[in-house]
């Protein structure tokens, strides 16, 4: 009787250790998008990525440690967004429209990575949450600066304004994700600037 060999695994070939991290993250993300953290396994996380476990391991000793890698990386990602958006024009009434469409345009494109970032099931965890919180701080303060810059406003009040126009944009493009099939997300994000600019241009203008 003769014996079959077996199959041999697929495995990945040698990368570059940024590469491997890379291709790494992105099967995480895969994994931890589809599964939630807690159910998520470091098992599949491998055969995703079509690596050992081993390699897994050397590059993220445990999956805590693979997903905050993961966190970080999107937020910076979409810190850098929300910068350039706020950064694209003088022009506040465009500013307020840019920065909201970022917002909407980031969860449309890769839907993944917005809920790894805010619906995971590790948003309790404090590192998570102190990272939630840096990003969502450095957001709004970000706006409360320029609303802060054109109108007579005190820091301070310029800043609950910035928490207050950040949370807006955030709630409104994560119902509109939920619900994106009855709505055009260009109808909809203009729908949210609109009324975001309603309310900031009231205020008094710096002389």
């Amino acid at each position: 009787m003769s014996i079959e060999p077996r199959a041999a695994t697929t495995r990945s070939p040698r990368l570059p250790r940024d590469e491997r991290r890379a291709q790494l993250l992105a099967a995480a993300l895969e994994v931890f998008a589809a599964h939630g953290y807690h159910g998520a396994a470091m098992d599949e996380i491998a055969e995703t990525a079509q690596v050992s476990k081993p390699v897994l391991y050397q590059h993220f000793p445990s999956k805590r440690e693979l997903y905050i890698a993961l966190l970080d990386s999107h937020l910076a990602s979409l810190t850098d967004i929300m910068k350039s958006a706020l950064g694209s024009t003088t022009d506040n009434r465009e500013r307020v429209n840019a920065v909201i469409r970022a917002y909407f345009d980031f969860i449309a494109a890769d839907d993944q990575a917005h809920r790894i970032v805010f619906q995971s099931d590790l948003v309790n965890d404090p590192d998570v949450a102190s990272r939630l919180e840096k990003f969502n701080r450095g957001f709004s303060e970000a706006i409360a600066e320029v609303i802060a810059s054109d109108t007579r406003l005190p820091l301070v009040e310029a800043q609950i304004l910035g928490r207050g126009l950040a949370g807006l944009a955030q709630v409104s493009a994560r119902y509109w994700l939920e619900t994106s099939n009855s709505l055009d997300i260009g109808v909809a994000a203009d729908l949210v600037s609109r009324l975001a600019w309603k309310g900031i241009s009231r205020f008094p203008k710096e002389a």
